[in-house]
């Protein structure tokens, strides 16, 4: 969902920041961190790049074209599949270098070097790793890779790296202005590189838990696209979920049925009257089911097959979701402590970590959660300038003001009801906003008397 990029002069350090970032990475709810850099040494496109450096006859224009077609075929055949699989992508080097080496250093413009990059993806998140030109001259004469070859970049010279360091100085501060897209990247740095990898792991954590804390609109793709493909997956995995032969069949999270034959309004009403608020407050976690976290560890509970653990939770909730590990450790507990959720025994021998599972009571608000989350913080807002109105009203009166916003979140409301059902046994999805709303305030009919 994330492309992190990681930029500075030849010899910064940035090979050991990329691999440190993606150790820390692997503490997020990301199914997979990638680990990429550019130009490519195996594509052809990324090799011709790469010689032109090494042999210095190109002019800048010629160079910042190879370096643009490797970027480009890199961007939508390797590096956006992933992003819209949830997974991040951590890559050394990217755009910027063009902008310095090329547009900068070979006087090529900024705006140029933009402008033949403009199709490629668009970093999220740049790291910028600093160091001082003369020591990181020092790390490439005493390189392995370096070592190995008789070729040096016309790059690698004192004079030059000085030249590139001020380049990133005036880039990342501000001093020179990118041109659109690559104006949209957070830029984080500089990180000095000239102590050890522990001071530099301190940094690069810092910086990635500030980043995440902000909640990030991914740059390259539909965040909430994004998370109903991962939505799709853990439904898919619950519904093949195997049983030992002549076992009764489990009503499983993913029955039909899972809105227990009541309408969406009234279980945000049981909700509501079932969440102790003043028990929350002393367990500091959120005073109402209404938070993004409540909503984020039910709902992917409701999709959880089996019992599971911790990790294991935290893992699921995927980027869109994304809860910090603490916060779903002290939720979960409380959430146990109000009976929403239940403890389980570990069937694995001398496994640690508690075991854990939704209440059925409560499948359908969890299960809910997940199909309302494009309308999360309008129905908070409502609730909040509507205290004591019904929640029948809720929805028709959050789509009276008819914006694109609103329009967009009905749309992905519904392609998220089309993997998790309508939640009533027979009965449709709604295909427009007119069937959300009477979906939203009216349980099914009950034909349980009819003759």
């Amino acid at each position: 969902m994330y492309l992190i990029t990681v930029e500075g002069g030849d010899g910064s350090g940035k090979g050991e920041a990329v691999r440190i970032l993606t150790e820390l990475l692997s503490n997020y709810p990301f199914h997979e961190v990638h680990r990429t850099h550019e130009p490519r040494r195996h594509s052809d496109l990324g090799k011709l790049a790469l010689e032109a450096v090494k042999v210095g006859d190109k002019t800048p224009l010629q160079e910042a074209g190879l370096f643009a077609a490797d970027r480009l075929d890199h961007s939508h055949t390797w590096i956006k599949p992933r992003l819209e699989r949830g997974e991040v992508v951590v890559s050394d080097r990217n755009i910027h270098s063009s902008i310095i080496y090329q547009g900068v250093v070979g006087e090529l413009g900024i705006d140029t070097v933009c402008q033949v990059n403009s199709a490629s993806m668009i970093p999220d998140l740049v790291v910028w790793i600093d160091c001082d030109p003369d020591r990181a001259i020092e790390r490439i004469k005493h390189a392995t890779l370096r070592m190995s070859s008789d070729k040096q970049e016309y790059f690698e010279t004192p004079e030059i790296q000085k030249t590139i360091r001020k380049g990133f100085n005036d880039l990342f501060t501000g001093a020179i202005q990118v041109a659109p897209p690559f104006d949209k990247c957070c830029i984080v740095g500089p990180i000095l590189n000239e102590g050890g990898l522990d001071e530099l792991r301190q940094k690069l954590r810092r910086e990635l838990r500030q980043f995440f804390n902000r909640r990030p609109v991914p740059l390259n793709v539909d965040p909430d696209k994004v998370d109903r493909y991962l939505l799709n997956k853990l439904a898919h995995d619950v519904q093949q979920q195997t049983r030992l032969p002549g076992a009764p069949m489990e009503r499983t999270s993913v029955h039909i049925g899972w809105l227990g034959g009541r309408s969406p309004a009234q279980w945000m009403q049981s909700a509501e009257n079932e969440w102790d608020s003043s028990q929350a407050r002393q367990s500091d976690v959120p005073s109402n089911p209404l938070a993004r976290s409540s909503w984020s560890i039910l709902g992917t509970l409701s999709l959880m097959a089996g019992s599971c653990e911790i990790p294991r939770l935290h893992k699921s909730l995927g980027p869109h979701r994304m809860v910090t590990q603490r916060h779903t450790q002290r939720l979960v507990k409380w959430l146990e402590e109000a009976n929403w959720i239940h403890r389980q025994q570990h069937h694995i021998p001398f496994a640690e970590g508690q075991v854990f599972k939704l209440r059925d009571a409560w499948i359908g608000f969890a299960r809910l959660t997940l199909a309302m989350w494009p309308f999360r913080v309008a129905l908070s807002t409502w609730r909040k300038n509507n205290p004591d109105s019904p929640w029948e009203k809720s929805l028709e009166e959050i789509l009276q003001q008819n914006n694109p916003q609103l329009n967009k979140a009905v749309e992905n409301t519904i392609e998220r009801l089309r993997i998790l059902t309508s939640g009533h046994e027979n009965c449709p999805v709604p295909e427009n906003a007119e069937q959300l709303l009477v979906w939203w305030s009216m349980p099914p009919p009950d034909h349980s008397s009819s003759s």
